[in-house]
């Protein structure tokens, strides 16, 4: 069987990759940005018109759901495909990774040559 296809959502921006990734368990709003921030050491700030906008962005693409309601707050969640994504994501960014690595040593290789 072929793995699924995955392109129509990636690569995904940084600020949806950290929004996916805070989902580890569910949150609302507030809790999100925070945790975004906190994560990224602070390289990634969200504001609530982009986390409102990308939270229906990624609920029609199905990649999370909300999953309650509490004192006028929705908690979100990552649904089976977001984990997915997110799976496959992280493996893009481990060859990235890698590769920028391997670049950086045969550069600095040359640099002291």
């Amino acid at each position: 069987m072929a793995a699924p296809d995955y392109s129509k959502y990636l690569p995904l921006s940084e600020a949806t990759y950290y929004i996916l990734v805070a989902l580890d368990e569910p949150l609302h709003g507030y809790a999100i940005m925070q945790k975004v921030e906190a994560m990224s050491e602070g390289t990634v700030v969200i504001g609530p018109g982009t986390l409102y906008g990308a939270f229906s962005t990624l609920e029609k693409q199905g990649l999370i759901a909300m999953v309650k309601e509490e004192a006028r707050r929705k908690y979100y969640a990552l649904t089976e495909r977001g984990r997915e994504v997110l799976a496959e994501q992280l493996r893009r960014l481990h060859i990235m990774v890698r590769n920028g690595k391997d670049a950086a040593a045969s550069l600095k290789k040359e640099g002291a040559a």
